[in-house]
């Protein structure tokens, strides 16, 4: 994993001070800082995820298509679906899907309901891999292991209501 930068001030902070100094307190910057301070903790998130479950073979992406294959009724989705319930670009679930199988996590085969589209299957490798991979995620707290259960629930609703502003899905 690599070392935290550990800067000794915080340049958020710091970016929201200068901000104010030259574009003033009506220019939103607390709104910037918190933007920025969400973005730098999905940059963070993302690089403990990746190191979590590179351990089996996986991206957190990959990961993320194995337990929507996992979650499905059958163990199997469509392209489009994959896609459309992980919010990528067709293209990326493609190429999610192309490397999961070539390292035998799913299997590709043909859609009985659509005779031009494939179906992702999750494998049982794909689903050992997929199980270990959730352990040590749970096991590292989904790296917010410093927040409580009533701050886990403010957060998450603080950016649920991000996402309904942003019509990311029907609120």
């Amino acid at each position: 994993m690599p070392k935290p930068i550990r800067l000794p001030f915080d340049p958020i902070t710091r970016a929201a001070q200068l901000w104010t100094q030259r574009w003033g307190r009506s220019s939103q910057p607390l709104a910037m800082a918190s933007a920025t301070s969400i973005m730098r903790v999905q940059q963070l998130l993302i690089t403990d995820f990746d190191t979590l479950v590179a351990r089996h073979g996986l991206t957190f992406a990959r990961y993320e298509a194995l337990v929507l294959l996992a979650f499905s009724r059958e163990g199997r989705l469509s392209m489009g679906k994959i896609g459309q319930r992980l919010m990528v670009h067709p293209t990326s679930a493609t190429n999610i899907v192309q490397r999961l199988a070539a390292q035998g996590f799913v299997e590709r085969v043909p859609n009985p309901q659509d005779g031009r589209g494939t179906l992702a299957v999750i494998t049982p490798a794909g689903k050992d891999a997929m199980e270990a991979a959730t352990a040590d995620l749970v096991e590292a707290r989904f790296g917010l292991g410093m927040l409580s259960a009533s701050e886990h629930e403010q957060l998450f609703e603080l950016l649920r209501k991000v996402r309904i502003g942003a019509h990311d899905f029907a609120g």
